[in-house]
């Protein structure tokens, strides 16, 4: 109990860090513009869906919470890694380094469930197009939303709850850039068997049930998409999943390399590397691939631009003049998110 006490009143070392001092200004920049072009570009998917009537269907409405999600994964990591190197501090209190597994751990294991229900929301609308609007009715989207987010927390407070009771015996060195429970059961001397174990058994309901689920109704879809006769119908089918497949395969890639480490572990600088991907390329790339690919996101942004283009360039009126500096701003940051 007393060394429990003690270890709640000390701060971690971020052992990365120091590996990294030469480096700090440039690492410094590149997280920031990273992190900037991660919001920019879900925060676009969010506001397009929000204004363009076109898209509230029930794959926007996921792929919103999916940007929602990235943006708040994101969050989670990149902020105290910046002010880390800002500061040039290498520390995290243990209180901080608690809640940012439990929020980190929360983010990431929303994701593979979320992600099922995009594929599943592609297999009624390809496989089963007369029942679609049964089978997604809005209620059942909120409600689907709802459990994923509520799956997700239900595991971190699992792992956020074994970890509090684990101790570390005066070694507070992190060997990592940000807390998550690979780096804590590296450093515990109290036994860390149960973790471990809740750590497989979680990984298999958050992480492996949903890639199998997606892998059965990509089955599935893949099926049907071979029996329609049109070309051009079967390219529609296939460009409408190419997106989801493609973030499938970089979400849940990644998770899977930065959860399921050999029990040697990795390098400090490839658990860096592998760790900075999937908190921080993922969530910049997922609405790139979505915004490249997807005619409808593309359309909805032509739609604001032309609007903006309409407004009247002597507008005088409040109204008029608040609508523009929206729409101003608003073509500024798809201008941004496109360089």
């Amino acid at each position: 109990m007393n060394s429990h006490n003690q270890t709640q009143g000390r701060e971690f070392v971020f052992l990365a860090f120091s590996r990294l001092l030469s480096h700090q200004v440039y690492l410094f920049l590149v997280l920031l513009a990273a992190y900037l072009v991660t919001l920019t570009g879900n925060f676009m998917i969010l506001t397009l869906v929000l204004l363009d009537s076109r898209l509230h269907t029930p794959m926007y409405f996921f792929l919103s919470q999916l940007s929602c999600l990235d943006i708040c994964l994101c969050s989670v990591v990149v902020p105290k890694i910046l002010v880390n190197f800002l500061y040039h501090q290498h520390t995290i209190s243990y209180n901080q380094c608690l809640a940012q597994t439990f929020f980190l751990i929360g983010f990431a294991g929303c994701e593979p469930a979320l992600l099922a229900v995009m594929a599943y929301d592609r297999y009624a609308a390809i496989c089963q197009p007369l029942h679609y609007a049964h089978l997604m009715r809005s209620k059942l989207c909120l409600q689907l939303a709802v459990a994923v987010w509520l799956w997700g927390f239900l595991d971190s407070a699992i792992h956020a709850a074994l970890a509090s009771r684990l101790d570390f015996c005066g070694n507070h060195q992190l060997p990592h850039i940000f807390c998550d429970v690979p780096p804590l059961l590296k450093i515990a001397c109290s036994d860390t068997w149960v973790n471990e174990l809740a750590s497989h058994i979680t990984s298999i309901f958050v992480g492996l049930v949903p890639f199998l689920f997606i892998i059965l109704s990509y089955f599935y879809i893949l099926a049907s998409i071979l029996r329609i006769q049109s070309n051009t119908g079967r390219h529609k089918a296939f460009s409408t999943c190419a997106s989801h497949i493609g973030v499938v395969i970089v979400c849940l890639g990644n998770a899977f390399v930065n959860y399921n480490q050999p029990s040697a572990g990795y390098s400090l600088e490839t658990d860096t590397l592998i760790s900075t991907t999937f908190c921080i390329v993922t969530p910049m790339l997922n609405p790139l691939i979505y915004s490249l690919r997807n005619k409808e996101v593309k359309g909805a942004l032509r739609k604001i631009l032309s609007c903006w283009k309409r407004v009247p360039q002597n507008a005088t009126s409040q109204a008029g003049l608040v609508k523009r500096a929206e729409l101003q701003f608003f073509a500024a940051l798809f201008t941004f998110r496109t360089l």
